[in-house]
């Protein structure tokens, strides 16, 4: 630090240099050009409303800190005659030592870290995060006067253009201020915007309208006056009158009362219609001009409606501010108002809209509708780290006491405080479905807009997972056109019932259809329906509820209840069907893991299931409908297939018989893979080779019609054949087989 003294008329004026890397930073906010400049405003009011806490905290335990008898306020002044901005508040103040201190000699760590920031292509509005906010000022401005004063010192006055130095006088000269801080901002030529009323109003509604303190702006208006023509005559005249004239006039005016004296005295004897005429008269002499005049304007008298106890706010409140947070037209769902008091200390307003918006899940879609509050300064939309992503409907305000001003994105990630505020957000939120879940009209809207949230909160939420399952609702093989909850389901399940039984689909007409239903069903068992895609994430994570398990119908080891006459069965029908089931896999080889006897099968003659923790055929189905899924995953994550067969199924019966009476029939083959692709189809999968299932189908045709398979025309190919050499055609004795397939294959449509 350098000092230099000089003697100035108004006291002893002290120039200091910049800190080096202050100097540094003020260079590269002059010398960059920053589109966001605005923040400057909204750093030096949160400033102001620091300096406001300060005094306000300080005179709890010495009451004489506010005997100045100054409210609390800040004052905003753009004067366009100057082309300043001034902004003035009644706090603190700032010494001498301050003054020196704070605003250039002493290196923050901050400095560097936010110049290596800005370097980097952060944005400038980062700058109150480092505690040099204030000079944020010279974005707008060339040169900055502060005058401060502080109750244990003097009015000091301190100055810089940013040149490398400042300067720094006792001021005794200027108006007294009382306490607090005055700045005047001499605004470079491009910068006139911010002395235009509607532009400061627009920038303090966006950054600081929910300030504790009256924001107030001096503004120019206009008012009528009445005023008669004899005045309005000698306006012009009376501004050029020179001091001889006035003397005159005094002269004339004394004479003038003389002569008023004699007029009244006149007048008393004056009838009552001559008085009526002169007061005609009087009234058509006078007439209405406007003038100009300057007043105060509160911007922040909204004041913020979370500081309020949740009792004296009505509903009516609640929807007002609902639609200015959000612009939705109509009214909120519900509302969770609440304040954390202690080592913490937050407050928070929460809405649940009625309907969602129609790109709730889209990738470019801001991941959440919360506003964050320090001390009722705003400080950025959709913080991410305020609420997981299956919350984003929910819309809001969050002020925080504890959380240091203008804190960045980057280190609200590391920030202990805010995992703690949405950890208390996340359970609030948990209370509002609840409530909502009590009243079943409002619910059933909730959840028709926002089912799909829940099921995300299933499959990321696992410290809420158990209550969100709460919320579940499902349609199930017996509910009918009803949803019902997982509480019900258990409710109703039967005495010898372990499992809760569940099958993930396309459709519900789809899923009431197949074939992995049918002796669920016959047995009297409920089967959830899960028809959308979340679904299948969902109870990937959600493994059980109520120490019941979820177990799906379609993949392998379903086990169903049975007595001992139907054990006995199951497995005379294992050891009858062996053989067959031998061939069946040699046949299909790879395509399938194994080939056993069904114990889910009624109707259908066999079905294909997976394995316990692959992919089920509905998940495939998701994940090649993925726009940008990578292929490789699909190899070892695709379905694992087991063919199951119906051991009671005609088709089955006469396959077997086929087989015990000629193992090497070429028909079987072709009978097989039909069979098998047939399965694929109605299991939920999609065929690798669709032309050779139809080839298939074209042949059997042609038998059911008697055409011969060489009886083709004349000149033309026949296509269904060409290059079919490995699949033998069907014998005219397999045409029972063939039929009865062909008639499965019309119920399973």
């Amino acid at each position: 630090m350098s000092d230099q003294k000089m003697e100035s008329d108004s006291g002893e004026v002290e120039t200091f240099a910049f800190q080096a890397e202050i100097a540094q930073l003020m260079s590269l906010i002059i010398n960059t050009f920053y589109s966001n400049k605005e923040v400057f405003l909204r750093e030096v009011i949160s400033n102001a409303s620091d300096a406001l806490d300060k005094v306000r905290y300080e005179s709890l335990t010495d009451p004489s800190k506010l005997d100045t008898g100054k409210e609390l306020y800040i004052k905003i002044i753009p004067d366009k005659a100057s082309n300043t901005f001034t902004i003035i508040d009644t706090g603190i103040g700032m010494t001498k030592a301050d003054l020196v201190n704070n605003l250039g000699t002493i290196a923050r760590s901050g400095t560097r870290a936010f110049m290596e920031a800005l370097q980097a292509g952060a944005d400038i509005s980062m700058i109150g995060q480092f505690g040099v906010g204030f000079y944020s000022c010279y974005l707008i401005a060339d040169r900055v006067v502060v005058t401060s004063k502080n109750n244990d010192d003097e009015q000091y006055v301190w100055e810089s253009s940013a040149g490398g130095s400042f300067t720094i006088k006792r001021d005794t000269t200027g108006e007294p201020i009382g306490r607090g801080t005055k700045i005047v901002l001499y605004l470079k030529e491009d910068q006139s915007e911010y002395l235009e009323e509607k532009r400061v109003k627009e920038v303090v509604k966006k950054h600081s309208q929910f300030i504790g303190y009256p924001i107030k702006l001096l503004v120019q208006k206009e008012r009528e006056k009445e005023i008669s023509d004899d005045e309005d005559d000698t306006k012009d005249e009376k501004k050029e009158k020179t001091t001889e004239e006035k003397k005159d006039d005094d002269s004339k005016k004394e004479a003038d009362d003389e002569s008023k004296a004699k007029v009244e005295e006149l007048d008393e004897d004056e009838d009552d219609e001559d008085k009526t005429n002169k007061k005609d008269s009087d009234k058509k002499k006078k007439k209405k001009i406007k003038e100009k005049y300057t007043d105060e304007e509160e911007l922040n008298k909204q004041k913020p409606i979370w500081t309020r106890n949740p009792e004296d706010v009505s509903q009516e409140e609640y929807a007002e501010f609902y639609k200015q947070l959000t612009n939705d037209w109509e009214d909120h769902l519900a509302v969770k108002h609440f304040s954390v008091e202690g080592q913490l200390e937050f407050r928070a307003l929460l809405f649940i809209p009625k309907r969602a918006p129609f790109d709730l899940f889209e990738n470019r879609k801001q991941k959440n509708a919360i506003k964050l509050y320090v001390r009722r300064v705003f400080i950025m939309e959709n913080c991410e780290e305020l609420m997981p992503e299956y919350l984003n409907f929910i819309k809001g305000v969050v002020d925080s006491e504890d959380l240091p001003l203008n804190i960045s994105r980057e280190t609200l990630q590391q920030n202990k405080i805010l995992k703690v505020i949405r950890k208390n957000l996340v359970k609030k939120c948990m209370e509002l479905i609840e409530e909502i879940s009590e009243d079943k009209e409002s619910f059933k809207k909730f959840y028709e807009q926002f089912s799909r949230n829940l099921k995300l909160g299933i499959h990321e939420d696992s410290g809420n997972r158990k209550k969100i399952s709460d919320y579940l609702r499902y349609h199930t093989s017996t509910s009918g056109d009803e949803v019902s909850s997982l509480k019900d389901y258990v409710s109703r399940m039967k005495e010898n019932q372990k499992d809760i039984y569940y099958i993930t689909g396309e459709s519900r007409q789809h899923v009431e259809q197949s074939a992995f239903v049918e002796r669920v069903r016959k047995r009297g068992y409920e089967i959830l329906y899960m028809t959308e895609p979340i679904d299948e994430y969902c109870v990937q994570q959600l493994k059980e509820y109520d120490n019941k398990k979820l177990v799906s119908v379609t993949k392998e080891g379903l086990e169903l209840p049975e007595d001992e006459e139907e054990k006995k069965k199951r497995e005379q029908d294992k050891e009858k069907f062996e053989p067959l089931c031998k061939i069946m896999k040699d046949i299909l080889d790879k395509k399938v893991e194994k080939v056993i006897v069904s114990n889910r099968l009624v109707s259908s003659p066999c079905c294909i299931v997976t394995s316990q923790y692959g992919w089920s055929a509905n998940m495939e189905r998701i994940m090649k409908a993925q726009a940008l899924r990578d292929t490789s995953t699909m190899g070892y994550m695709a379905a694992k297939k087991h063919l199951e067969i119906n051991p009671d199924h005609s088709i089955m019966k006469t396959l077997k018989t086929k087989v015990d009476q000629d193992k090497n029939d070429k028909s079987v083959k072709d009978l097989v893979m039909l069979l098998y692709e047939t399965s694929l189809l109605a299991s939920g999968f999609t065929l690798e080779l669709p032309q050779q299932h139809a080839d298939r189908i074209f042949r059997m045709i042609k038998l059911g019609l008697g055409i011969d398979e060489e009886d083709v025309v004349s000149g033309d190919t026949d296509s269904t054949t060409a290059g079919k050499d490995d699949m033998p055609s069907l014998s005219e004795g397999d045409a029972t087989a063939a039929s009865a397939e062909a008639s499965r294959m019309e119920e399973v449509d």
